[in-house]
């Protein structure tokens, strides 16, 4: 049996939604995050040692990375797949197996260690510290904000904006299995809402995803993609 080992609140939620529209038969083990640190608990290193989520068991194969899991299902079992869900996987050679594998990289490549920065240098002055040191602190992670990791949060969202401007879907007018791996980053991006305006394209995109049944039965199994 197919086994996903799913965190709260994480790029688990990617797998999920797939596994939702292949109707692969699955089952879910739920981990939760610790209260105050965040992060996964280490019943996670008895899956895999370096203990993250998502990691999926089929049998005797363990697969810890999305984007590593994602191609995986897809290679396995995406001829289950119909409708729109039934080439998730490009032609090998076309301009839409290209621009798929580009996104796949995108996603944690390009823009995911940006917004991970973000959340860091946002929380660091949150954190329990001597009171002298907290002006400081916020000064330093402020600046680092808007010299550094700002201006290229601004910098992707404008690129993959001006791309959906003339793609429905991330590689084309068909669902791939790049748009599963860009759309922990798209939610993680437009959680405050602060930036769907600036970004019309993006949140359109964004809507067409999370209207779509399968990912609404992956949030009702595995819970929300971002914290609120």
């Amino acid at each position: 049996m197919l086994t996903l080992h799913h965190l709260e609140t994480s790029r688990s939620q990617r797998v999920l939604w797939l596994l939702e529209e292949l109707q692969v038969p699955y089952e879910i083990v739920r981990y939760r995050r610790d209260a105050k640190t965040r992060l996964a608990p280490p019943e996670l290193k008895a899956i895999h040692p370096l203990g993250k989520s998502p990691i999926i068991t089929d049998g005797d194969v363990t697969i810890a990375e999305s984007a590593a899991i994602l191609e995986y299902l897809v290679e396995k079992y995406g001829s289950l797949g119909k409708g729109d869900v039934a080439t998730l996987q490009p032609a090998l050679g076309t301009p839409e197996y290209r621009a798929c594998r580009y996104w796949m990289h995108f996603a944690e490549g390009s823009l995911m260690n940006w917004l991970v920065m973000k959340l860091v240098f946002m929380t660091i002055p949150t954190q329990p510290m001597p009171f002298f040191v907290r002006p400081v602190a916020r000064q330093l992670c402020a600046t680092v904000q808007a010299k550094l990791i700002d201006p290229n949060v601004k910098t992707a969202l404008e690129f993959i904006n001006n791309h959906l401007a003339s793609h429905k879907w991330i590689a084309g007018d068909h669902l791939t299995t790049a748009d599963f791996q860009m759309s922990f980053a798209v939610e993680a991006s437009l959680a405050r809402g602060k930036d769907a305006s600036a970004y019309s394209n993006l949140a359109r995109y964004r809507d067409d995803m999370v209207k779509r049944p399968a990912y609404q039965r992956g949030i009702e199994v595995g819970g929300p993609v971002v914290m609120s």
